[in-house]
C-alpha cells in the first residue's frame, strides 16, 4: 500500500504563489506517472499537469505559463509551484501517482494508482 500526504495550499490573494508538496510513502518500486489534478465546488476533477519518469511534462492551458509540476522520484516527492494565481484556481487539489509497487508488478506491467486527499488552495482578495 502506498500513502499520498499533501501539503501547501491555503488561502493567497489574486497574483499570489502557492507551493504544493506531495510526499509518497510505502511499497514503491518505481514511479511511472506523477501528477496534480484539481476539483472545483459544482466541477469534475481536472488535470492540471503530470510529470512522467522520463521527465515530460504536460500542463492544462489553463494554468501553463504559470504553474511548475516537479518530481523527486528517488525521495518520491511530488510538486506544483503555482505563480500568478487567479480566483479561477480555486480548487482542492490532488496528488495523482501511477506506480508499480514490486518487480513482479513491473514486469507484468500492473500499474497501481494512488490519489491524495487533497490540499485546499483558495484565491480570492
Amino acid at each position: 500500500q502506498v500513502q499520498l500526504v499533501e501539503s501547501g495550499g491555503g488561502l493567497v490573494q489574486p497574483g499570489g504563489s502557492l507551493r504544493l508538496s506531495c510526499a509518497a510513502s510505502g511499497h514503491i518500486f518505481r514511479i511511472d506517472t506523477m501528477g496534480w489534478y484539481r476539483q472545483a465546488p459544482g466541477k469534475e476533477r481536472e488535470l492540471v499537469a503530470i510529470v512522467t519518469s522520463s521527465r515530460s511534462t504536460n500542463y492544462a492551458d489553463s494554468v501553463k505559463g504559470r504553474f511548475t509540476i516537479s518530481g523527486d522520484n528517488e525521495k518520491n516527492m511530488l510538486f506544483l509551484e503555482m505563480n500568478k494565481l487567479e480566483p479561477e484556481d480555486t480548487a482542492v487539489y490532488y496528488c495523482h501517482l501511477e506506480l508499480w509497487d514490486s518487480f513482479e508488478a513491473w514486469r507484468s506491467e500492473d500499474l497501481s494508482i494512488y490519489w491524495g486527499q487533497g490540499t485546499q488552495v483558495t484565491v480570492s482578495s
